[in-house]
């Protein structure tokens, strides 16, 4: 009998989809696994940002914990949440290959970024995004947006669906009304009554998703224009075909440092540690989310500051954007070069050594101690 492998996870819906993605491919190479649940500070504390709960890896604290106790095996991360700085004997034992790392704005109709309405709101709990969307449209309101993947959205929809209903309603009624008229010969003939919608609001309403259906009777506290997600965040959950929503380039809005990526942790030098690298970990994204670490790390600021590193692997080179901003999005560093493979380490750290030269480090300062 095989021995399983223990995976700590957070119990989101999102953590879960993620914990039994790694499950499937670690099954798929003939190991058992047993997920183990487990809640985390960042879980508990709802009513904050967390860039307001004062440190990093509130979601991730935990997990690792429970791994270097020995109660389970190994934990699963979004990379993105994984602090640069990681406890003694802890490794990130696996890569799997990376989803999209790139941002997408949600709307409730599918439109580009440059379209969204004068003095619109746009909703994200993330300083980073927060910082450019200022940065690309000053004119728009930033605001705070908490909650899972599926919460955003119903934010994000509940007040457009709720005016439709009520627009639905009041069409339905004016149409039940005319064709009583008509009935009665006051108004012509019955069949000269139409709807204004081509179905009725029953009908609309059974035709929207669970989804939908939530978000219509969501109380409504902020009406967002749009909302910014990771794209892959969308993609585990099960909405990026469900959501209206627009790819946001890289280039421009360069994203978190290891977004779209998961870490697998483990005792370094662990058997389990070895049979999950040789299991799961992707060489390409190993390089590219390492690129994206050191530069992180050498800038400092932990994953909650404004700055967005985006690597990508192309034949002997690491092209490498990065973005850092003030929290206002009023002023920022930025540079994109490309990093020799054979010593990518070295150029990253050199590259972000020149961006703390040319301002960033003061940028991060004042964002982080704000």
């Amino acid at each position: 009998m095989r021995e399983s492998i223990q995976l700590a996870t957070r119990g989101s819906s999102l953590a879960l989809r993620q914990a039994g993605e790694i499950e499937a491919a670690l099954e798929e190479r003939r190991h058992d696994v047993e997920l183990v649940e487990v809640e985390t500070e960042g879980d508990r504390i709802t009513d904050e940002r967390i860039a307001d709960l004062g440190r990093t890896g509130a979601f991730v604290r935990a997990l690792d914990e429970r791994v270097l106790d020995g109660d389970v095996d190994a934990a699963v991360h979004s990379m993105k949440d994984v602090p640069t700085e990681m406890p003694d004997d802890l490794v990130v034992a696996a890569v799997p290959r990376r989803a999209s790392a790139g941002d997408a704005l949600v709307t409730p109709g599918g439109i580009e970024f440059d379209e969204l309405p004068e003095g619109g709101v746009v909703g994200t709990s993330s300083m980073r995004r927060g910082a450019q969307v200022r940065a690309h449209r000053p004119d728009l309101t930033v605001t705070d947006l908490r909650g899972n993947v599926d919460t955003r959205v119903e934010k994000l929809l509940a007040s457009h669906l709720q005016a439709e209903h009520e627009a639905r309603q009041e069409a339905e009624e004016a149409y039940q009304e005319a064709r009583e008229r008509a009935e009665t010969g006051d108004d012509g003939e019955p069949n000269a009554v139409e709807r204004e919608y081509g179905e009725t609001v029953e009908a609309w309403f059974e035709s929207l998703s669970e989804l939908e259906k939530q978000a219509l009777g969501r109380e409504v506290e902020i009406e967002y224009d749009a909302i910014v997600l990771a794209r892959a965040g969308l993609e585990r959950s099960g909405l990026a075909h469900g959501v209206d929503l627009v790819d946001l380039p890289t280039g421009e809005f360069v994203p978190a440092p290891g977004q779209g990526a998961l870490a697998v942790t483990a005792r370094e030098g662990s058997e389990v540690a070895e049979r999950i690298q040789q299991a799961l970990d992707h060489p390409r994204s190993r390089v590219e989310t390492t690129v994206e670490r050191v530069v992180l790390e050498e800038l400092g600021g932990g994953c909650i500051a404004p700055i967005g590193v985006h690597a990508f692997l192309r034949g002997e080179v690491v092209r490498t954007d990065v973005q850092v901003y003030s929290a206002d999005g009023a002023s920022a560093v930025s540079e994109t070069r490309e990093l020799d493979l054979d010593d990518y380490a070295r150029e990253a750290r050199e590259l972000a050594a020149d961006l703390a030269d040319a301002g960033a480090a003061d940028l991060i300062a004042e964002a982080t101690e704000g």
